[in-house]
């Protein structure tokens, strides 16, 4: 068996037509959609970047025990396992940059072999001492992040070659043409577009009639939409900007699937292609994740999959990011992740049926949500409450907080850390942007865009209930208990 996972970042299913009537053109994706299976409940679990990337990693939801961090030393990483229980070769290919700074230590490691292409976002890479200026009047991040603009100095901007998810696909083929004879091997390609900075040649922003006239404008503040400055006409603009950066790597994960068909390589390769989470392009009133409530066009996200002798359709089991792991564990016959919260999916391909009952997820330190694909309950934190922050490595995960590591005491505290001494810091909750005064429950199948909370005592002390329970299944340390109220 081969495996290959393919992670494009922050690609919102409300922008598929495999999940809605779409104005944005994504031929390879909607060729996979009819070609496999298409994930109608699929969930992410622990937000953003990096704590998704771990439980991609272990199978495990992190979210209610650290942020954003390392793999830790007690971690069991599906590559790892992998390899020693069924000689498994592992490769890496990507340009998420958030694995090579301070904070995202261990990830890469894990694989045989990677390849890196740099250049996204704020990679510090192009030695330009001498910053150039952005355009007069650059509005949102690209105004503020220079390694932005020393990057971009030394890149033709027309040619997709210059951009790193293209290249990242490029590799990918290589890897293809080098091994499609070879057996046993799992191929983790992550692009980071669609993320922003939506930038991508003309050509794929001509697609779309993009009529802004307007000052430098790719990267909106993760913030509310300004009330001056972000009228329809820029929400329209960063939409197709969007739509642009998205078309291009659509366009060249399509170059993939026709290398995959040239080397008639379906009969014995799973293809596995999803997201680590949503990103709002004005949608609620708010630009991208993080700091409000974490709405359905976040958290739900596309999955399809394309495996020898499973026929097209569409599943409505529940399923969430940290299944994926111990899948491609199955699919090769290796052990099983012993400590995971996941599960294998592989009987979910061939027939849909009952998978998790209710599955969590969140951010570190702020509400705790979870769904049964139907309904979602968000438990907000106590005000003034306080969260444990759980570590083997100060560095990566305060970042240079000294004030913070001064205060962190040692022990052993994590069950799965299996006695391995590490370190916790109490850490102050926080409730999403705007919080009502109540926990909130919607109902997706009449209120899909969760615009109506319910207010039923009755119901939520059941969802109370359940959500005790789910935290125990998931080891939740004490803290998550005490500052949700359900000590």
């Amino acid at each position: 068996m081969k495996t290959i996972l393919i992670l494009m970042d922050s690609l919102n299913r409300h922008y598929l037509n495999a999940y809605a009537e779409s104005w944005i053109q994504t031929p390879a994706l909607d060729q996979l959609a009819s070609r496999g299976v298409v994930f109608d409940n699929h969930w992410c679990g622990s937000m953003p970047c990096m704590p998704a990337r771990r439980e991609l990693m272990t199978g495990r939801v992190n979210f209610l025990e650290t942020p954003w961090g390392p793999i830790e030393s007690w971690d069991e990483c599906m590559p790892t396992v992998a390899r020693s229980s069924a000689g498994v070769h592992s490769h890496m290919i990507t340009d998420h940059y958030h694995y090579f700074h301070l904070g995202g230590d261990g990830y890469h490691d894990l694989f045989d072999s990677w390849e890196f292409e740099r250049g996204q976002e704020g990679d510090k890479w192009r030695p330009v001492v001498d910053t150039p200026d952005p355009p007069p009047g650059t509005r949102g991040k690209g105004g503020v992040r220079p390694e932005y603009w020393r990057n971009r100095a030394m890149m033709d901007t027309e040619d997709d070659l210059s951009y790193s998810t293209p290249r990242c696909f490029e590799r990918a083929i290589e890897f293809l043409e080098t091994n499609h004879e070879t057996d046993g091997w799992h191929l983790h390609l992550e692009v980071f577009d669609p993320h922003e900075p939506f930038d991508s040649p003309q050509n794929y922003r001509d697609l779309y009639n993009d009529d802004w006239t307007g000052p430098f404008y790719n990267w909106p503040a993760y913030d509310r939409l300004d009330p001056v400055h972000d009228n329809e006409a820029a929400v329209r603009h960063i939409r197709r900007r969007y739509a642009a950066t998205l078309t291009m790597a659509d366009a060249w994960l399509g170059k993939f699937l026709d290398r995959m068909d040239e080397l008639n390589m379906w009969d014995d390769t799973t293809l596995i292609v999803t997201s680590d989470h949503g990103h709002l392009l004005g949608e609620h009133g708010f630009w991208a994740k993080n700091y409000m409530f974490d709405y359905a066009e976040l958290t739900r996200i596309p999955m399809f999959v394309v495996a020898p002798g499973v026929e097209p359709g569409r599943r409505k089991a529940l399923t969430t990011t940290i299944d994926l792991a111990p899948t491609i564990l199955d699919l090769h016959g290796a052990a099983p992740l012993t400590q995971a919260h996941g599960k294998s999916i592989v009987n979910v391909l061939k027939a849909d049926g009952e998978h998790h009952d209710w599955i969590l997820y969140g951010y570190f330190g702020k509400d705790v949500s979870m769904t049964n694909g139907r309904l979602t309950y968000t438990r907000q934190p106590i005000e003034g409450s306080k969260v444990h922050l759980h570590s083997g490595d100060l560095r990566n995960t305060l970042r240079g907080n000294k004030g913070a590591a001064q205060s962190a005491e040692a022990g052993s505290f994590l069950p799965s850390a299996g006695g391995v001494p590490h370190f916790r810091i109490e850490r102050p909750s926080h409730k999403h942007r705007d919080a009502p005064d109540f926990n909130l429950i919607f109902d997706l199948s009449v209120d899909p865009r969760q615009e109506r909370p319910i207010r039923d005592e009755a119901q939520e002390e059941g969802l109370v209930a359940t959500l005790a329970d789910l935290l125990a299944r998931h080891e939740a340390p004490p803290c998550q208990f005490s500052r949700l109220g359900l000590a």
